[in-house]
């Protein structure tokens, strides 16, 4: 059976610098894999390309099998691929609630006609579309913030906002660029725990975060990019002791295993029952930090 997510030898250059080299990573359904590595090693290049931001050079991604490489975001959401950014991407003016309805009106089928006249059926899919939004929201613990405006939040509480979007349009594969950006360390560790329980509903989740803590935590499986190449890929007890990872990472093997050590752990819960470096340059723009 094809993974949820396959990529298959992606290559993506920008003129002379090379942000993927030949990466191969796959994600099945219901599992969380992190992916880490220094600054510019292609991490936000490789989000960019499995959403349609960014059309990769060479290889190809497969979503349950089917060649998806290339196609816009909007069809890719459409078949159920959402993500966040490293910065936030909210519209200010809009409430909070507003903007984690955005991908639910995707699901209305009122025709426009009725839609301009304002129709019974309209208001049904629009209190429909409020009430899965406001759900969204308090999932990851946010539904005091439903009416604020966008503008007016924090950092984090934008943070959480836009995971609730994320979540209300049904993703089955979700991409998160680091998510615990800008949490406090209580935060940190509801966002474990909510990572888990959408990995218990079946969803693909991949997770771009510098906070090895986090990652090491709450992922199955952990891949590692350098200067665009995959250089390790396993569970997390496996990569912690590769010497090449601690190497290419942070160059100091105590600096990262005192950051390994450092902040709260997400305890563990149980599962809930659903039934060679690249010959180009080493930076790729200003996207990846």
């Amino acid at each position: 059976m094809p993974g949820l997510v396959e990529v298959r030898g992606v290559t993506k250059r920008f003129g002379g610098v090379c942000a993927l080299d030949g990466v191969t990573l796959a994600l099945d359904p219901g599992e969380i894999l992190g992916l880490i590595g220094p600054n510019g090693s292609g991490k936000t290049t490789l989000v960019n390309v499995c959403t349609g931001v960014v059309v990769p050079d060479g290889g190809e991604v497969l979503l349950e099998g089917r060649n998806v490489t290339g196609l816009p975001p909007w069809v890719l959401a459409r078949l159920g691929v959402a993500r966040t950014f490293q910065t936030t991407r909210l519209w200010g003016s809009m409430t909070a609630l507003e903007n984690v309805m955005v991908p639910v009106h995707r699901f209305l089928r009122a025709p426009l006609g009725e839609v301009l006249l304002w129709s019974g059926r309209v208001r049904r899919e629009e209190e429909a579309s409020c009430r899965a939004a406001g759900e969204a929201l308090a999932l990851v613990g946010a539904a005091e913030l439903a009416g604020r405006r966008a503008a007016d939040l924090s950092f984090g509480q934008q943070r959480l906002v836009e995971l609730a979007r994320a979540l209300a349009g049904r993703p089955r594969v979700l991409l998160l660029d680091e998510p615990a950006a800008g949490l406090r360390s209580d935060r940190v560790l509801e966002l474990g725990r909510l990572i888990r329980r959408i990995r218990d509903l079946g969803v693909g989740v991949l997770v771009v975060e510098h906070r090895i803590r986090l990652v090491m935590d709450v992922c199955d499986r952990v891949a590692v990019l350098h200067l665009g190449r995959k250089i390790a890929e396993g569970p997390p007890a496996a990569i912690q002791r590769d010497p090449a990872v601690i190497d290419a990472y942070l160059g100091d093997r105590d600096q990262f295993l005192r950051e390994l050590g450092g902040g709260a752990r997400v305890p563990a819960g149980p599962r809930e029952d659903t039934s060679g470096p690249a010959s180009c340059g080493t930076r790729e723009g200003e996207g990846e930090r």
